[in-house]
């Protein structure tokens, strides 16, 4: 039996925290200021949070966008990063259902899922909301203030209604778009659960620009997926923020790739103001 949970979740130190795992080489020595990762993390598949929080680690971005997440999966992430890697994340929920299913817990206490968001830096503003039709599956989105690059920014993180769905997703996206819309730069992170040219991505597309150039509504096939059954579902989405580079990473603990873009942010530009220190229009 010790044999078996060794194999299963690795060895551990005396106090019962599992040991680091091995990065591999050319992992990122600390948090990546000006990178964004989102990843649909895969509940319930029951997948090591461990392996999870090494696979995190290796890319050590400044934000990361979790969906179909677990609030006890994510403190665990969370956790994991920090004893074991010494990276160090703030985290905010944007939880949309409670599912004994997904999440575990107790029959009259079960577990919270839905968004989550990690950053190295505060997060302030923080909004949840729930789209009024999630379709089969309650869905939603959420939204923080945070620095990238050293720059604050808006950070959306969401995760559309699934795949056969495509009328609920375009009511969802049209939310969405909708707060995106009033900031100059924003980051939006997460499953779509749609291609590059679903109609139902029009809104978004108006907004912003795929962090991958390829990605875009007539896409000549050269956009990489995202997920394991060989699809683009998963966006960095960029209103206003100018990309670097990006990795798409299969990955043995969800059937969804991660997906991390370096971005360039500028600073913002100082308010116009008249003579007299006033705003001007």
């Amino acid at each position: 039996m010790v044999l078996a949970c060794l194999v299963l979740v690795g060895p551990s130190a005396p106090n019962g925290v599992p040991l680091a795992r091995s990065l591999p080489a050319g992992a990122a020595e600390d948090v990546v200021p000006n990178r964004v990762m989102t990843w649909n993390i895969c509940n319930p598949c029951k997948e090591s949070n461990v392996g999870r929080a090494a696979e995190i680690a290796t890319y050590a971005p400044q934000v990361i966008g979790l969906q179909e997440a677990c609030v006890r999966d994510v403190e665990r992430i969370r956790d994991y990063l920090e004893s074991l890697y010494g990276l160090v994340y703030h985290v905010e929920y944007g939880m949309v259902l409670r599912n004994r299913g997904r999440c575990g817990g107790t029959p009259w206490s079960p577990g919270s899922f839905g968004q989550a968001l990690l950053s190295a830096a505060p997060m302030t503003d923080r909004v949840s909301v729930e789209y009024p039709d999630g379709g089969s599956e309650d869905r939603g989105y959420m939204a923080v203030t945070t620095k990238v690059d050293g720059q604050s920014v808006r950070v959306f993180n969401t995760h559309l209604a699934q795949r056969r769905q495509q009328d609920v997703r375009a009511g969802q996206t049209d939310v969405l778009a909708e707060e995106v819309a009033a900031y100059d730069r924003a980051i939006v992170l997460g499953d779509f659960n749609a291609a590059p040219d679903a109609p139902e991505l029009t809104g978004m597309w108006a907004l912003a620009a795929d962090t991958d150039a390829q990605c875009r509504p007539l896409s000549d096939g050269s956009c990489k997926p995202t997920t394991d059954w060989q699809s683009k579902f998963d966006y960095v989405f960029l209103r206003g923020i100018a990309p670097l580079e990006h990795q798409v990473l299969p990955t043995p603990y969800s059937d969804h790739h991660l997906l991390h873009a370096d971005l360039d942010i500028a600073p913002a530009s100082p308010p116009r103001v008249d003579a007299a220190g006033k705003p001007r229009a």
